[in-house]
Order: C-alpha cells, then structure tokens, then sequence
C-alpha cells in the first residue's frame, strides 16, 4: 500500500481535501489528519478543507475553524483528496472541485466504493477511514495533532471497540496513537459519549416511537421534519439513534429513518448479526458496509416502509 506522502506528488501548489455528506467522527477525524499532514510536511501547498458543519462535538480537531462549505464554481486544484467518501455523489460541497482537479485521490474504506478516483486507496476490512490513513503515515510522521484526528475517526467507527469491524490491526492502530499522544480518554467522553440536551431528547424521542417489524428481527423508527422543528435539532442531533437501536435484544436489524425534504427520507441500516445491509441498501441505490450502510428514499413514509421492510424479509429469509 501506497504511504500518503507518496500520494502528494511533487510540483502540487494547491490542494482540496474533503469528506462526506452529514459528516461523522471517522469523515472528520480523517480529513482534519490529512488536513494537519499536508500544513506540517509540504507548507508549499494552499490547501483547503471543504465539509459541511459537523456536530459540535467534533469542532475541536485542529482545521475545524478554516472549513468552507462553498466552493467557487470555475476553481480549479492541482489535487484533490476525498476521504470516507464511498461514492462521488456523497463529496457533497466539493463535488465540482472533484470534477474539475488534475489529479484525484480516494481514500475510504466502504465495500461499495468502486473506486471512483484516479487513484483509489480503500481498504473494506478497516474499520473506519481514520484506520487506513494510520496505515499510509509513517511513525516518525505522526504528531500528537495527528494522532488524535485519527484515534476520533476510528473510535466513532468502531464504536469504541465494540463493533464487529474491529480488527486485530484496529486494536494496533489505537495503540499507536495511544503512545504518539492521543489525548484516548478525553475523546472518548466528550466526542463520542457525550450528548447535548437536544440530542439525548431527540433519541428519547425516536426509541420512544420505535416498533418492532418481520416477528420481532427488525426494530424501526422515524423522525419526520416535524419532530426536530418541535426540538430545534438538525441533522446532527440524530447521529448515534440507529446504533442505539441495534442493541435492542432479539432484533438483527435496526433501521432509522429520518426526513430530509417532502415525501424524501434518509435510512440508515445497522445489523447485529451476520446480515448484510449494505445489499439491502444498494437494492436502493445507496451502499455502506456489511453492518452499517444507508440509502435515500422518495415517496410517503408508509410506501417506503413497505419497500424496505419487503427488502429485509426477503434477506433474512435466505
């Protein structure tokens, strides 16, 4: 595998580094890492971070304060370097950037990525992006700032250890930041474990409305536009619902919808067992991992629900 100095050729003068859609701790663990990379080791280059407002949670990693969530339509980068992303259409702010850079990387580790970039770095047994780009720095390389944007994107991936995609190499990574200076404990508590009051109202909320689907295998919820007006909560305020959800016992799927425009709602699939929901969401145009994917939905809740829940009946038939 490629080491991410050797993914910065030389004679670059600019450079566009961005991340996914709704962005998560792996997205903005990864993207600031990179992000610190390039200002410490090639300062030559004007480098730019392109990413929608995460949750607040996650604005203390060093860049946060320099994010763009607007890109000026004819520039043009010498380099562009998506991260988390698994597909062009999840870039989100930056995707003209993509388009129109000389040179395109791709770093993820989504199985559903077809490798969409020039050059295409994607590792689908890594728990999270953070992990693969821990394997692409060298030791001497990694700065304690460094370090703790990795060690936040691969705890929000691997839910803190806890998930299946948790690895041997995980574990190795961890520990490597650990002795470069991750600040491990303070991460976890303020950036994973903790919640604003908004957000813990907002999971009582959908837990509160959950319904059990197919005998019991499938738990299901909703939160309609509605429902986070009545809060004041965005987007941001529903991360960590669906992974709640899946430790419902008995259940092998948990299954989160939320909307984002009329009669159009995002899902999101975790499992806890060996079904493989990134088939359930690609039935529908979207993708992920084996255990976590997700996929956007047009048309009344009630159809959507049908379709999906036809979906999963079929899987957990097999």
């Amino acid at each position: 595998m490629k080491k991410l100095s050797e993914l910065i050729p030389e004679g670059i003068r600019s450079c566009a580094i961005a991340g996914h859609l709704n962005p998560d701790g792996d997205c903005v663990g990864s993207v600031t890492a990179v992000w610190q990379y390039i200002r410490k080791y090639r300062p030559e280059i004007e480098v730019a971070l392109f990413l929608e407002r995460p949750a607040d949670e996650l604005m203390f990693l060093p860049g946060m304060e320099e994010i763009l969530s607007e890109t000026p339509e004819t520039e043009r980068k010498d380099l562009f370097i998506s991260c988390d992303a698994s597909s062009v259409d999840r870039i989100g702010v930056a995707e003209n950037l993509f388009h129109a850079a000389a040179l395109r990387v791709c770093i993820d580790h989504h199985i559903s990525n077809p490798g969409f970039a020039d050059v295409n770095v994607i590792d689908a047994e890594a728990s999270s992006c953070a992990e693969v780009l821990c394997g692409l720095i060298d030791d001497q390389e990694l700065t304690k700032e460094i370090a703790d944007s990795l060690f936040t994107g691969i705890i929000h991936d691997s839910g803190v250890f806890q998930y299946s995609n948790t690895r041997p190499e995980t574990l190795r990574a961890a520990a490597r930041l650990m002795e470069k200076g991750a600040a491990c404990s303070k991460i976890i508590d303020e950036s994973f474990n903790m919640r604003s009051f908004r957000k813990q109202r907002m999971l009582g909320k959908a837990l509160g409305e959950s319904r059990l689907y197919l005998d019991g295998q499938v738990i299901m919820t909703c939160v309609t536009e509605e429902d986070m007006k009545a809060e004041g909560a965005d987007k941001r305020d529903l991360d960590g619902i669906v992974a709640e959800m899946r430790y419902t016992e008995g259940t092998q799927a948990a299954v989160f919808f939320y909307q984002t425009g009329a009669d159009e709602f995002k899902v999101s699939f975790r499992s806890s067992s060996d079904l493989d929901v990134s088939k359930i969401a690609a039935v529908f145009g979207g993708g992920g991992h084996v255990r976590a994917a997700g996929c956007t939905l047009a048309g009344p809740l009630s159809e959507s629900i049908e379709k999906v829940m036809d979906a999963l009946s079929g899987c957990l038939n097999k």
